[in-house]
Order: structure tokens, then sequence, then C-alpha cells
């Protein structure tokens, strides 16, 4: 766990931020995102690191189908500088996504119970 200081314009005392503050605001931006899904780990697919040019993020993702990847990963960069530049006030670097795949829906209609109830019952006729 790092913990970086902050002091805005000069002020006396310091504000300190724990990593995984900045890792919490990140996974809060991302399931606020629309068509992705957390990768299923401790990390949650999200690496941070700080460096002298800001902090710079590393986030894996899931997609859901029927998305723009390109869109999705554009929205992904916008919502975590926003988010975490308006909450500690320190400067995403970079944002890098990495799309690990593609989650399709299930057709209704593969399931046992929706095709025999899409059968016509020849006691109806």
């Amino acid at each position: 766990m790092a913990s970086i200081k902050y002091n805005p314009n000069g002020q006396k005392g310091k504000i300190t931020y724990n990593s995984d503050i900045v890792s919490g605001i990140v996974a809060l931006s991302l399931q606020e995102t629309e068509g992705i899904r957390l990768i299923p780990s401790k990390s949650k697919g999200i690496k941070i690191s700080f460096e002298k040019e800001g902090i710079f993020a590393d986030i894996s993702v899931i997609a859901e189908y029927g998305y723009s990847v390109p869109e999705i990963a554009y929205r992904i960069q916008q919502t975590i500088k926003q988010m975490v530049e308006s909450m500690t006030k320190y400067k995403i670097a970079k944002v890098d996504v990495h799309v690990q795949s593609v989650i399709f829906p299930q057709a209704a209609a593969e399931t046992p119970e929706a095709s025999d109830a899409e059968k016509p019952s020849s006691e109806e006729n």
C-alpha cells in the first residue's frame, strides 16, 4: 500500500491518500459504466501506479455483447479521469483499457422449457 501526499496551493498540513482509496474510486466508476463487467478477481482487474506525471491506471474488463468496444473503452477512460480527479485532485496521466472477453446473452430458445412452450399443442386444433 502506498500513501500519497497532497499539498494544494502550498497550504500548511498535508492530505494523504492510500492507493486503496484511488482503486476504490476507480472500481466505483467502472460499476457505473454500462456495458461492462468487472473481472472476477481480488483486484477486479484494476492496477494503479503513482508516478511523477500522475496516476497510471491499467484496467481489464469484460464487455457485454451489443456494445461498441471502442466506445466502452473511451467511456471508461473519461469516467475514471473525471471521478478520480474530482475526488482526489490528482491528475490521471494514462488509462489503459483491456477488454478480456465478450459475454454473449443466452438465447431463450436454447432452453428446453422455452422450446416446449413454443410448440403448438395438437389438442388445441
